[in-house]
């Protein structure tokens, strides 16, 4: 890209525990996909909650890439029931991930919600979610297979259909394609002003846009960031972002 500035983009972090000590962390996938697939610059945004300046945060990014975590959540953010015993959550992402969400789209910057982070975008704009989708009548079990190897939990596992006119069409110029599934929620009711992409042949909502955003802003089920140079569908998403996101620091 030569002497030309990155863009540069936001990656809400997870708070976790190594041993007793807590940190704030991303996968590496997520951070390796935003630099070599979109050909951005990842930051790190730590989940600090109302101590976030958003509109500071905001006005030095060119985008935001939600991702995935092991975390759930917590269901009192969409009126849902209380959780079982041993799910786990992060009451400090989505303190800030709720908060920056709605924010970022507002002020044009390109967003990409993945797994969670596309569950996140559904409770943001008022929407709701399944917690055991393998409990609900007539869907399959979507979650990882633990007893499979780290790899093979996320080869393909199911196709979706992606609807005509939608902007995913518009980028993969396909009606369907093969994904992977590791999630154990998803979206029951769709938040207000979020379109329907894609879905899995059970009816489980697998891409979202927001209809009215000025720039990217689509969420998927799937994981893009597993190796996006193998698969070209997913490696689609990442370069689509990225070239958002250099429009939008291009304007600048």
């Amino acid at each position: 890209m030569g002497g030309t500035r990155r863009p540069l983009i936001g990656i809400p972090a997870d708070t976790r525990d190594v041993g007793d000590v807590p940190f704030h962390m991303v996968g590496h996938k997520y951070i390796g996909a935003v630099a070599e697939a979109a050909e951005c610059l990842p930051v790190l945004i730590p989940a600090l909650g109302a101590m976030l300046d958003i509109p500071q945060l905001l006005a030095r990014l060119d985008g935001v890439v939600l991702p995935g975590s092991p975390s759930n959540v917590e269901p009192h953010r969409y009126g849902g029931p209380q959780s079982r015993p041993g799910t786990e959550h992060d009451p400090a992402r989505d303190a800030t991930t709720l908060a920056l969400i709605r924010e970022s789209i507002a002020a044009g910057l390109p967003t990409l919600a993945i797994c969670r982070g596309m569950q996140e975008l559904n409770v943001a704009y008022g929407g709701t979610l399944h917690q055991h989708l393998e409990e609900v009548p007539g869907r399959f079990d979507h979650r990882s297979d633990r007893s499979k190897s780290y790899a093979d939990r996320y080869a393909p596992a199911h196709e979706v259909e992606i609807f005509a006119g939608s902007q995913l069409h518009d980028l993969a110029r396909t009606r369907s394609a093969a994904v992977n599934s590791l999630h154990g929620q998803g979206i029951d009711r769709l938040g207000e002003g979020l379109a329907i992409e894609a879905a899995a042949p059970d009816g489980t909502i697998e891409a979202v846009r927001v209809a009215a955003a000025r720039s990217f802003a689509l969420g998927v089920q799937w994981h893009p960031e597993w190796r996006p140079h193998e698969h070209p569908f997913y490696l689609v998403l990442f370069r689509a972002f990225g070239a958002a996101a250099r429009a939008h620091a291009g304007a600048e």
